[in-house]
């Protein structure tokens, strides 16, 4: 596996800067030691490896020097997609519950979903809504997206399995992809009560105190069972875990089903999260994942489907006081090309792959 493939940390995050930018000769530079060693389709292609990153990051260059690259790549998503469906109709089929690499942004089928938007693939698009229909019916009396491994790859999950709530791994991600082509006018059966499932758990686990709204990150079994005993408190305020992430989540749902009052809950989440010490002082670096530059982002977003004013000079000033790490890497995720891109503002859709647009 080339890591110069990964859209998180490689040559092709440095890319996407670079188109953004329209520096051609660096973009170039950059595309080329991505595909050094061809593109991959295998079974670990995603949103974030592979074929469909690199679709994804060429989706939006007009230059006639990429068009067989894009056609390549579009193709090669293609390719992945189906056979990852394929499979996860035979799991679903079989009642299993699922790993979120099957569904997730990062891995699985919702960042393959937002690569074919991005691409215009509407076909294949709506395969992919309708699989996330299905995700959300339940299995054995839990969520479809009920989660048996993780949330971290390297230990072993909560006995039972997870509920995952994050924008990056968890349920929101789907609910963010199922409104955003909604709000497009792609819409298959079942796709608004889709919608309406996930927002119903999760105001389910919405908790409220003095400082606002929040989530947790995940629900295990034993807390399913024993209604949120130990889930403790909000977590900070990432892009991937956090309030920010799930509050643009529902404030999509909410504009994609025309519910005011549950978007004035989504930005009231998202605003008091700004001030709540427990959420926004524990951001400590300025990547896009897990720092100042993913709220920011994420912001940005929110202010602009809001109907009343949310505040950004806040948030643009504790990105600009946040500091590189001293081994800062040159990617998109938790480096300094997501940085860059978050710090000049929305001029593209560039943060779709972030699921905010």
């Amino acid at each position: 596996m080339n890591p110069a493939q990964n859209l998180a940390e490689g040559a092709v995050g440095v890319a996407l800067l670079h188109l953004e930018n329209g520096c051609w000769q660096d973009a170039f530079t950059a595309l080329e030691a991505a595909v050094a060693d061809g593109v991959s389709i295998a079974d670990g292609a995603s949103l974030y490896f592979g074929a469909p990153a690199l679709a994804f990051v060429l989706a939006a260059a007009d230059h006639p020097g990429l068009a067989r690259a894009k056609a390549t790549a579009a193709a090669g998503t293609a390719l992945v997609t189906q056979r990852r469906l394929e499979a996860a109709h035979r799991r679903i089929d079989h009642r299993q519950h699922t790993p979120y690499g099957e569904f997730d942004l990062i891995r699985g089928l919702t960042g393959l979903g937002v690569a074919l938007r991005r691409i215009g693939d509407q076909a294949l698009l709506r395969e992919i809504l309708a699989y996330l229909v299905r995700l959300t019916e339940p299995i054995h009396g839990l969520p479809g997206w009920w989660c048996r491994t993780g949330p971290n790859r390297t230990r072993p999950g909560p006995a039972g399995g997870h509920s995952n709530h994050g924008l990056a791994h968890g349920i929101t991600g789907p609910l963010a992809l199922l409104a955003l082509a909604l709000l497009d006018g792609v819409e298959v059966d079942g796709q608004r009560a889709a919608i309406i499932r996930i927002c119903a758990w999760l105001d389910q686990w919405e908790h409220r105190d003095d400082n606002g709204r929040w989530w947790p990150e995940i629900v295990s079994l034993r807390q399913l069972e024993q209604d949120g005993a130990g889930l403790g408190g909000p977590t900070r305020a990432s892009w991937c875990y956090g309030t920010p992430g799930i509050a643009r989540a529902q404030q999509l749902a909410a504009r994609a089903l025309d519910e005011p009052v549950r978007q004035r809950a989504a930005e009231a989440a998202f605003t008091s999260c700004l001030t709540d010490p427990r959420q926004a002082d524990r951001l400590t670096g300025r990547g896009l994942c897990h720092g100042t530059g993913g709220l920011l982002a994420t912001g940005r977003r929110v202010a602009a489907d809001a109907p009343t004013p949310v505040p950004l000079t806040p948030l643009l000033l504790r990105h600009q006081r946040a500091t590189a790490a001293p081994d800062e890497p040159d990617g998109l995720l938790d480096g300094a090309a997501g940085v860059a891109l978050a710090t000049a503002g929305v001029t593209s859709s560039w943060d779709a792959c972030l699921l905010l647009c």
